[in-house]
């Protein structure tokens, strides 16, 4: 990668990229609202993400440079955590910039400053990827306008576009607090509360588009003695585009969601990759005999849709959680 740098800008409108024939244009969509996600009350328990003193209590020293610790320079509450999404995303943009040679621009549903972009022309025009990071808790409200489903069909009616959604974890959705408490002691990350429930506007976008899949669970990957995420057990013969060529695994996370296939017709969508889970650990999946769980997908085009549509959970392109050349190639195809 190169080390030209920039100085960083804000709060200014995008500026539209010209298509070029060799490069595509990728753009990320996370679907929170900043100000509803920040402005969680710290004493609520569930759902909501952890505050900079609580990451910093749970992985110290990790965050006890300056650069995170000091007041005065990096926010110490949910806000603080919520930065340090884009610091881990910063990677994958640059990544992607060289790729394509097009700058990669993040959207936010409702930014910092409560400007609001919904998913529509403004945001589709000049992209040709498009991911959307399902990373708003439930309690938000965060629901797909009709006009936004329309803009994504007509998007995904292009035959040069690419649709990948992400919609993270679904922990704890059961009432049983015991079956809560089982959950949470499987993944073992103490910074997610017993009850942590994403994605409602990406669910709602599944469901607008006829996809077949639900979120479910926060699963934890099973690791070698080198403590790296196991290999991924991956169909080749189904994987028509190579979407996984040189891909051996995805990064480490405590906690990643099943996308559970909710329908019986196998040529709708593929399953591509599931991911090993440590069985260690019990949980009501497993305790089904499940020993795998769905990582990455492909729905092929179909009927109207000319695109294809892909699911793989956020954190596979968050740097928070580790890059090595293998994940580093999964980037490449997805933009290739």
């Amino acid at each position: 990668m190169s080390g030209a740098e920039t100085a960083r800008t804000y709060n200014q409108r995008h500026v539209p990229r010209t298509y070029t024939p060799a490069g595509r244009r990728v753009s990320i969509y996370v679907s929170w609202s900043y100000p509803a996600e920040a402005g969680r009350n710290p004493a609520e328990l569930d759902n909501r993400f952890s505050t900079l003193t609580e990451v910093r209590r749970v992985a110290w020293p990790a965050y006890e440079d300056p650069q995170w610790s000091d007041p005065y320079r990096f926010q110490q509450t949910i806000a603080g955590s919520l930065e340090l999404f884009f610091w881990a995303w910063v990677p994958f943009q640059d990544f992607v910039e060289e790729v394509t040679g097009h700058t990669v621009p993040v959207y936010q549903r409702i930014d910092q400053a409560g400007f609001r972009t919904p998913l529509d022309e403004r945001v589709l025009a000049d992209t040709d990827v498009l991911f959307v990071f399902g990373l708003d808790h439930m309690v938000t409200g965060q629901e797909a306008e009709p006009g936004e489903i329309e803009a994504l069909r007509s998007f995904l009616a292009r035959e040069d576009a690419r649709l990948v959604l992400g919609p993270h974890h679904d922990v704890g959705a059961s009432d049983d607090l015991s079956v809560r408490e089982v959950e949470h002691r499987h993944h073992g990350d103490p910074l997610v509360p017993r009850q942590q429930r994403f994605a409602t506007y990406v669910r709602d976008v599944m469901k607008g588009l006829g996809v077949p899949v639900v979120n479910r669970y926060g699963l934890r990957p099973a690791t070698g003695e080198d403590k790296r995420i196991a290999p991924l057990s991956t169909v080749g013969d189904l994987d028509e585009r190579g979407w996984l060529n040189g891909v051996t695994n995805f990064n480490f996370h405590m906690h990643l969601p099943h996308y559970a296939v909710t329908t019986d017709q196998p040529k709708d969508i593929h399953v591509l990759a599931r991911q090993p889970i440590d069985l260690s650990r019990p949980h009501p999946f497993t305790e089904e005999g499940n020993t795998e769980f769905n990582m990455f997908l492909w729905m092929p085009p179909s009927g109207d849709r000319a695109a294809d549509v892909l699911l793989a959970d956020s954190t596979i392109f968050s740097t928070l959680f580790g890059a090595d050349d293998s994940l580093r190639n999964f980037w490449r195809n997805l933009v290739s």
